[in-house]
This record gives structure tokens, sequence and C-alpha cells, in this order.
């Protein structure tokens, strides 16, 4: 498997930029035990690493006891940042950008960038199955992975990107969910494209867009989910024949 090198550096101030995405917010409840495989982690850099702005954050994080899919996100920031310098001030103006819209925190479990640099999200999301704040009536049981960028009609995905949405989708699907199949899932709410109460059927790796009135993640990363479904299913059978 892929490992990602980093190296921390100087928090800087933060630079806004359009979210695109939203999510209502839940009260907590007690933690499950972490159940995904410790062969399929990718190298995470945790929010220490990137300088998160923990003062505004609000306590009480919600734990979910499954992941039955992933949802992918692009954040509509510019492409051309520098990965070792620019990221972590860009992720501080995410978390504080979701926090001054009202959630309690940032609202994606995990941020790609450009160069396959994987960064936790939502506190306490590399450790456990903490519940996003990224796709409005479809958080329970899923996670929120967003690509730093943007991804529209016309844009190219880096493949590093791509490899590193693929990692954390293999280890935080829960084990008997095939990361080529379809999962149903239930909506939470009337927000989304669906009314609260309805069964759904949905990729496991889906889009923001499958759920939500949005053209997030951008045409050019929907188009490359199916690159993504089959690269987390190649990894977990790698996994599984190297025991």
């Amino acid at each position: 498997m892929r490992l990602h090198r980093f190296k921390l550096v100087p928090y800087l101030p933060a630079m806004a930029f359009l979210v695109t995405c939203s999510a209502p917010q839940h009260p907590a409840h007690a933690p499950s035990a972490d159940v995904h495989p410790v062969s399929l982690r990718p190298a995470v850099i945790l929010r220490a690493g990137w300088h998160a702005d923990e003062k505004d954050v609000r306590p009480g994080l919600v734990y979910d006891r499954s992941v039955r899919a992933v949802f992918v996100h692009h954040t509509d920031n510019p492409n051309d940042y520098d990965c070792k310098k620019d990221v972590p001030r860009m992720l501080v103006a995410l978390e504080q950008r979701h926090i001054a819209l009202g959630w309690d925190d940032l609202g994606y479990n995990f941020i790609v960038d450009r160069c396959g640099g994987i960064y936790e999200g939502r506190t306490g999301s590399a450790e456990r199955d903490v519940r996003g704040a990224h796709s409005e009536g479809f958080n329970n049981d899923t996670v929120g992975i967003a690509a730093l960028g943007n991804f529209g009609a016309g844009q190219k995905v880096p493949v590093p990107m791509l490899e590193a949405i693929a990692e954390i989708a293999a280890w935080k699907l829960d084990p008997d969910v095939n990361p080529l199949g379809k999962v149903r899932l239930v909506s939470s709410n009337n927000s989304s494209r669906y009314p609260k109460g309805t069964a759904v059927e949905l990729n496991a790796i889906s889009g923001h867009r499958d759920v939500y009135q949005t053209d997030c993640p951008g045409q050019a990363l929907y188009n490359d989910l199916p690159w993504v479904r089959q690269a987390a299913a190649r990894l977990r059978e790698e996994a599984a024949r190297d025991g």
C-alpha cells in the first residue's frame, strides 16, 4: 500500500474559500469499537499536523456503529495550491468556515489534497466512526471525503488524489460492504433529494450529488468514481491475500 509522506508546516493565516456542502448537527452518544482493519489504514495527517483551530470546536462528538457508504465531495477552491505550504492554512479556513455556518466542527471526516495527502477532518475521524456533517440526510453511518480543489467539467483529477480517496474508502467501509456494490440507506430529513424515511439504494462509494441538490463533487471527479471503486476493491483484495 502506498504510504503518504509529509512534513508539518508552520501555521499561516487562514484563506477563505467557498464551501458548497451542508448538513445538520446531531446529539452525541457512546462510541463503538473501531472495527476497520489496521492493515488497510493509510498514513493520515492528524488535526495537530495541520494546526486545526480547536478553540471554537463544540464538544459532543457523535459516533456511529458502522460505515455503510462513502460520500465524495470537492471543496470548490483553486487547484494550484502548494501541498506543503498552502494546505494547512486552507484546512483551517475550511474549518472556520464550517463553524461560522453554525456547525460544531469541520464537516468532512477526511480531506485529500492533489498530492495524495490524507488529512483528518472532523475530530476523531481517524480513530472512530465519527458522524460528520457532509451529506444532509445521509450523515448516519457514512464517511465524507472532500477533495481539496474544484473538479468540475474540464478539470483533471490528479491520480494521487484518486488513490487517496480509494485508500480511505477501502479502510473505512465496513468489512462486509463491497466497494463495487450497492447499499441501502434511509434519508433522515427532508432537505436531501429524498423525503425523510425514504430508503434509497446507492453505490457504496457515491458522490454528494447522489443525495443532495448540488454539482458536488464536480463532473470530473464524479466521472472518476468508478475508478475509485475499482481501486478500493483491489486494495481490499490485496490486503486479504497478504493476510
